[in-house]
């Protein structure tokens, strides 16, 4: 048998990104929605199946879409790149703006993707160390900056997996001191107190990238976007291959942003079922950090964090293992699901501990 074609040099070195997807009665390690869209929203979904012109080719420019989600930032169409998950989006942003011979700078811990990304397009990673609170430590962060240069400079607020949400403050002072591109991973930002949509202008290289996936109750959809300045959305559109959002998806998207009153009115009810949760794990012997997300970080103290989650799975609560993550050892994310999901995690995670 003749010797197997290697990948190119990296690739294999390279783990891939994985989350458990397990069969439990409460599933709380994903981070999606708890609620589901409302009802007209599956309705308009369905109208748009029966219009779709399927032997034709899709918008190619997604201008239907990207103009509506402008208008709900208040900018032009020109000011929107829309993609296959923020994943996609994060893609083109390393494939457009690294690579060989260029640079990434990731605060540790923070969302896997950002560095596997960015390696995965040749881009060297350089992680910077985040402060004892996880917040981005401004000294670390002008040391990184001019030590490495570096071409793109990765923030994540509210931070995934620990939930911290930046000072405005601070993305003020990175955007300041980066001398490439910084990219604002908003995920969770309508979960949190204040986005970066207020800093993007169009001479500020500024990204912040958002998901239908969290509040809009549409993981299954993929579809993710950025706001950014027309030069740097019109760079990305020469990069993304053609025709790669399809007619339902784009369709789908903007039926979504009729429905933005039960999206607020989800977000609302998610926090304060935050807080409530927060409150709860505040009474058991674990740690726990103050959130701006739809989950939150802890860490049982007398127990490994390993075997909490395997005592949680074998009671049917599914939550995310963050010990291999960077300086997260023991630590676990737990995301905020419906008051019944969040009492059987409560009882069991209760009873694990005892």
């Amino acid at each position: 048998m003749a010797d197997r074609p290697l990948p190119r040099d990296g690739i294999a070195l390279l783990a891939g990104y994985h989350s458990p997807q397990v069969d439990v009665p409460v599933r709380l390690n994903t981070n999606e929605s708890p609620e589901p869209p409302p009802a007209a929203f599956a309705e308009a979904v369905a109208r748009a199946v029966r219009d779709v012109a399927w032997n034709r080719y899709p918008d190619r420019a997604a201008t239907g879409l990207r103009a509506r989600i402008g208008a709900l930032h208040g900018v032009g169409p020109e000011w929107v790149f829309a993609a296959n998950g923020s994943n996609e989006v994060l893609q083109t942003l390393c494939l457009t703006y690294g690579g060989e011979g260029r640079t990434a700078v990731t605060f540790e811990p923070t969302y896997a993707l950002h560095a596997h990304i960015a390696r995965l397009t040749g881009t060297a990673v350089v992680e910077a160390e985040r402060a004892d609170d996880f917040t981005v430590d401004l000294v670390e962060a002008e040391r990184v900056l001019g030590d490495a240069a570096p071409d793109i400079t990765f923030l994540c607020s509210p931070n995934n997996p620990t939930g911290v949400v930046e000072a405005e403050a601070t993305v003020r002072t990175v955007l300041e001191r980066a001398p490439g591109i910084v990219v604002l991973d908003e995920a969770y930002g309508q979960f949190a107190p204040w986005s970066g949509l207020t800093l993007v202008a169009d001479d500020v290289a500024l990204v912040v990238t958002r998901t239908y996936s969290k509040t809009w109750s549409m993981a299954a959809a993929r579809l993710g976007y950025l706001i950014g300045p027309p030069w740097l959305v019109a760079e990305l559109d020469k990069v993304v291959l053609p025709y790669h959002l399809d007619a339902l998806k784009q369709a789908a998207g903007i039926a979504a942003l009729e429905h933005a009153a039960a999206m607020e009115e989800r977000v609302a009810r998610i926090v304060e079922e935050r807080a409530r949760l927060a409150a709860e794990l505040a009474e058991l012997p674990v740690d726990v950090w103050p959130s701006g997300a739809n989950f939150v970080l802890l860490r049982p103290q007398a127990l490994d964090g390993a075997a909490v989650w395997s005592g949680l799975l074998e009671r049917g609560v599914l939550v995310r293992d963050c010990s291999s993550w960077p300086r997260l050892a023991g630590c676990l994310r737990v995301t905020v699901g419906t008051r019944a999901e969040d009492d059987a995690f409560l009882a069991a995670l209760s009873e694990v501990l005892e």
